[in-house]
Parts: C-alpha cells; sequence; structure tokens
C-alpha cells in the first residue's frame, strides 16, 4: 500500500485532518522520501505509518537499521506525529511541547485528537528544523 492508499482507506471521521497534515509535512519535508512504513513495532502493535525522509541508525544491540525523520499515523482514537530528532540531548518534541497545543508530548512523539487541537504552524516549525538537524541540504 502507499501512503495515497492508506489515506483514501481511512475512516471520513479522520481522513480531512490526516490529508492536511500529509500535504503540510510532505511540503515541509520536500525532496525528501514519503513512504508507508508497514509492521509491527514498539509494543508490539501492528502500524501503518507514513514516513518522510530517512535515516541510518544503530541501536543498542548494535545492528543497524533504517527509519523515517518524521511520520505520521492515525490510532485508534488519536492522531500521532512522531519525530526523531534530537537537539541538544533533547528530543524535538519535548522542546517544542508547550507551544503545540492540546497534544499530548511523548519524548519523540505528539498525539492529539484532532488537527484543530494544535498550533500548526508550530508543528511545521518542529518538522522544518527536524529535517535540517536530520537532513541537510
Amino acid at each position: 500500500m502507499d501512503p495515497d492508499a492508506y489515506l483514501a482507506a481511512l475512516p471520513d471521521a479522520i481522513r480531512d485532518d490526516m490529508k492536511q497534515l500529509d500535504a503540510a509535512i510532505s511540503k515541509a519535508m520536500g525532496g525528501l522520501d514519503r513512504v508507508l512504513w508497514e509492521g509491527i513495532f514498539w509494543g508490539g502493535s501492528e502500524q501503518r505509518i507514513i514516513g518522510y525522509g530517512q535515516y541510518r541508525y544503530v541501536g543498542r544491540d548494535k545492528k543497524e537499521g533504517d527509519w523515517f525523520i518524521v511520520g505520521l499515523a492515525a490510532q485508534k482514537t488519536y492522531l500521532s506525529v512522531y519525530v526523531s530528532a534530537a537537539e541538544d540531548g533533547v528530543y524535538l518534541a519535548r522542546k517544542y511541547a508547550d507551544r503545540l497545543g492540546k497534544a499530548k508530548v511523548g519524548s519523540s512523539v505528539i498525539s492529539f485528537k484532532r488537527l484543530a487541537d494544535i498550533d500548526l504552524d508550530v508543528l511545521l516549525e518542529l518538522v522544518a528544523r527536524a529535517r535540517e538537524i536530520m537532513a541537510p541540504v
């Protein structure tokens, strides 16, 4: 499945917010890959995440892998934006947490019920900074 098919298959209640977020994040990450990541990730749950950009990492077990810089996913009751970038040892999601609006923020994830709950301009500022850090031009 590609990202556009994933978005088209989403329930009506969240499809428009997801499409708007996808368009805005795609623009901010312009020129970098946009790929649907599918599989069983953290927590053992099956996920579908639109990933923007890609980087190579080395895990604690010394194995290497590829992962997205920014990811967008629809969960059961909320939307999630994953941001892999950190600055000065702090994940960007945490650095921007107090400016994002009505969102639950973890180390590298921002979750919210609907697009109207967050400040999209701040989210896009965060995404642009993640791109600068992880995929310099």
